[in-house]
């Protein structure tokens, strides 16, 4: 077993890209990847590159990754090796995954969607809204983001055939009663289909504790490639007719839903990225970024409002902020010219820009556990002098 890393200067003397001086607080939106992750690219590249199922060599070595990559996956979601899929990324692994599972369904059937969700989670339930004449209804959220279960329960009836809900927010941070929403869903005798996107760099994810049907997620944003993986129910895939070509294998389970040969050296490097975190520690990853995210909260200067939970308690440490006196953009340039790489406007979460009224987004602080005090406190330092009333006053 590897050892277990304590300290953030031995976590980021593992990423050449972070000796650089920009601090990265983009993580949101897709994270730095160790050098670990960029050699075992490599190295398959160099060693390994072939298609499967050929009787030489390269294409053994390419077997023997796809069954370890599975493996793989299986132990980072608590989920099985056949009930694991790969894609180009989430948004694209949902739009398949979902039509498979509209095969079954009539005019009139409805899904259930969040006001937190990122459009992943939305927008392919809206299109097959359009193509089969069914029902999209959302749960709305309560003044602070967090989802209002009450009215939840109100939408989920007899003809729901999906709960779709994100694990944790994108936008606000908002992290959601995973397992409570699943038993909801499985109450009423429809699929619990949760978005882990933004949850996974975060925390630890076991699908049969949260007793969820499909589970989706994207490697890049927990250290590795430009990835979607999926966990899909033996249940729900052993019934599902997917989309795929004839000579494509039905078993393992998963595969069914992997059309085209899949990125083999990208699989590789999420093997690296999930050793990786193995080796750090999801205990201490938890412990440190909500010591970094509680210093953010108690020193946000004032003039900037924060949507979402006010404590870090139900919330992962993504933040979105905005100003009277400056447009999000704005910030985010002037603040990108000072070295701090942060991301602004709806990053895909349209219905909880829309709720919150915010036309132009938010800013959005995204701290993960390669960030540092130092960074932090330098971020909050930028953020009081970003203000154009500021720049008035020294004129």
């Amino acid at each position: 077993m590897a050892r277990v890393l304590t300290d953030v200067e031995s976590v980021r003397a593992r990423f050449s890209a972070l000796q650089s001086p920009l601090a990265f607080f983009d993580g949101p939106g897709g994270t730095q990847v160790p050098d670990a992750v960029i050699e075992a690219i490599g190295r398959y590249l160099r060693e390994a590159n072939a298609n499967a199922g050929g009787p030489f060599a390269t294409s053994s070595a390419t077997d023997e990754l796809l069954a370890q990559a599975h493996d793989v996956a299986a132990r980072f979601l608590g989920s099985t090796p056949g009930e694991t899929a790969f894609g180009a990324n989430t948004t694209t692994l949902n739009f398949a995954l979902s039509r498979a599972a509209a095969r079954e369904w009539r005019a009139g059937d409805d899904v259930v969607c969040t006001r937190l969700d990122h459009d992943a989670n939305v927008s392919p339930w809206l299109e097959l809204a359009r193509d089969l004449d069914l029902v999209v209804r959302f749960c709305d959220v309560d003044d602070r983001c967090r989802l209002d279960l009450d009215h939840l329960r109100s939408l989920v009836g007899e003809r729901t055939r999906v709960v779709a809900f994100p694990w944790a927010a994108n936008s606000v941070g908002t992290v959601t009663p995973v397992a409570e929403i699943a038993a909801l869903a499985h109450d009423a005798g429809a699929l619990a289909w949760v978005d882990a996107v933004h949850y996974a760099p975060h925390g630890p994810i076991d699908v049969a504790q949260a007793d969820v049907d499909v589970l989706l997620c994207s490697p890049y944003k927990f250290y590795g490639p430009h990835l979607g993986l999926a966990h899909v129910g033996r249940e729900v895939a052993e019934r599902w007719r997917p989309y795929k070509v004839r000579p494509a294998a039905d078993e393992p389970l998963g595969h069914r839903f992997e059309t085209g040969t899949l990125a083999h050296e990208l699989l590789a490097g999420f093997v690296a990225a999930v050793e990786y975190l193995d080796s750090v520690g999801w205990e201490w990853i938890a412990e440190h970024e909500r010591g970094l995210g509680q210093r953010f909260l108690d020193g946000l200067p004032e003039g900037w409002t924060l949507h979402g939970p006010e404590g870090m308690d139900g919330r992962v440490p993504t933040f979105a902020l905005t100003h009277a006196e400056i447009s999000p953009g704005d910030a985010a340039a002037r603040l990108g010219e000072q070295g701090f790489a942060l991301w602004h406007g709806d990053y895909y979460a349209v219905e909880i820009m829309r709720r919150l009224g915010l036309p132009d987004g938010a800013l959005r602080v995204g701290i993960v556990h390669y960030n540092t005090a130092d960074e932090v406190d330098r971020l909050l330092a930028a953020l009081e002098a970003v203000s154009p009333l500021r720049d008035e006053t020294a004129s």
